[in-house]
């Protein structure tokens, strides 16, 4: 008998792929006889991950939705047999006795196809303001399982729809093994981090050109009073691969720039946060919840052009909490981030009181938790 198989839905971008990557894993660990596959876009971060993945999958020829730009969408509406039909040979081939979303252009078609064949679906939602997938098949789906609370006041979903909100899907914290399901690849090597207190920033796989500028700006405003930098604060920048060579050639210039180490990228960094202090970042779903999964505080500047604002909704979320700052982009002056993360790492009650509330908001057995809940719908048919 074949093995009963689960279809995970999500791409575009990490905080939609490996949401689903890690409840992949968890389903390995829960039950090793189940079979993940994955359903994704050919233009999304999922095209260059899945392949390494070990996991079997289908990529569609998914085309974006320009919410500013509408006239924009005459691909999307041009590609749209293309994809419909890509879907219904996945779940031939596939015939998964569950579907799950986790957001991106991708989740939309896999979760219609799971309601209009009759296979029980599930919503893995990662932000404070739900996505438009979310909003538009909650209603239908046997499960919404939200990585904030607060998302449950912005979202109507069925009668028959079971609502709950069990943090956001993270990879465990590393302990030099891999996990059952992750494919038995060793874990990567650890970041050699600096001693003393580490400022962590980043903005993303790929770096964030803004959060960049207004750093390096920072730092030139500090090298005017060199002499004001924290005796043991160390500055870890992942500035991302395309502006990590000329960042680093800059900060090399200043009179501190032996406490400042600038990266294109960290390698299974969720793992790693025992060793971050403070994080000055944007604030992606996933990646807040890996902070609070770790206890880390964070001063977050979200990106203003997030669809639905919803990198905003996330940080002042935990800033209500006491677990993070939030300044935006537009209206932050030369200086202000690098002081005020200075302020931070320098005083250690406010530093405890900002960690506590981070754990306070992590959820870090999330992906287990979730696919737990999620295993149960295997042996039902919805409605």
């Amino acid at each position: 008998m074949a093995s009963p198989r689960i279809l995970l839905a999500g791409g575009g971008t990490g905080g939609h792929l490996y949401p689903a990557l890690n409840l992949a894993a968890a389903f390995g660990r829960l039950a090793p006889e189940v079979e993940c596959v994955f359903l994704g876009g050919r233009r999304g971060l999922e095209a260059r991950v899945l392949p390494d993945a070990g996991y079997e999958f289908r990529l569609l020829p998914l085309q974006p939705l320009y919410r500013q730009r509408p006239w924009r969408n005459w691909r999307l509406f041009a590609s749209a047999p293309t994809v419909l039909a890509g879907v219904r040979r996945a779940f031939r081939d596939f015939d998964p006795r569950l579907v799950v979303g986790t957001g991106g252009y991708v989740a939309g078609p896999a979760l219609a196809g799971a309601r209009l064949r009759g296979v029980p679906a599930a919503i893995q939602e990662q932000n404070a303001a739900p996505g438009l997938v979310t909003r538009l098949f909650a209603p239908g789906v046997d499960q919404v399982h939200l990585g904030y609370p607060e998302a449950e006041a912005r979202l109507r979903v069925g009668d028959r729809t079971r609502l709950s909100a069990l943090g956001n899907p993270v990879a465990p914290a590393m302990d030099g093994t891999a996990d059952a399901g992750d494919s038995n690849r060793p874990a990567p090597a650890r970041f050699d981090w600096p001693g003393g207190r580490n400022l962590l920033v980043f903005g993303g796989s790929q770096g964030a050109l803004g959060l960049n500028r207004a750093f390096l700006r920072d730092l030139e405003w500090a090298a005017r009073d060199a002499s004001a930098w924290p005796e043991d604060v160390s500055v870890v920048w992942i500035a991302g691969p395309a502006h990590a060579a000329e960042l680093s050639a800059r900060t090399s210039e200043l009179p501190f720039a032996d406490r400042v180490r600038v990266v294109s990228y960290i390698d299974d960094l969720g793992r790693q946060l025992d060793r971050v202090t403070l994080a000055l970042c944007r604030s992606g779903a996933m990646s807040l919840a890996e902070l609070c999964a770790a206890g880390r505080p964070a001063v977050l500047v979200p990106l203003p052009t997030s669809a639905g604002g919803h990198q905003l909704t996330n940080a002042r979320a935990l800033a209500a909490a006491g677990a993070a700052e939030v300044r935006e982009e537009g209206s932050v002056e030369a200086g202000e981030l690098w002081s005020l993360c200075r302020d931070i790492l320098t005083d250690d009650g406010r530093l405890a009181r900002m960690s506590a509330a981070a754990e306070s908001r992590g959820r870090p057995d999330a992906a287990l938790e979730i696919a737990r809940e999620m295993l149960t719908l295997l042996d039902r048919r919805a409605a």
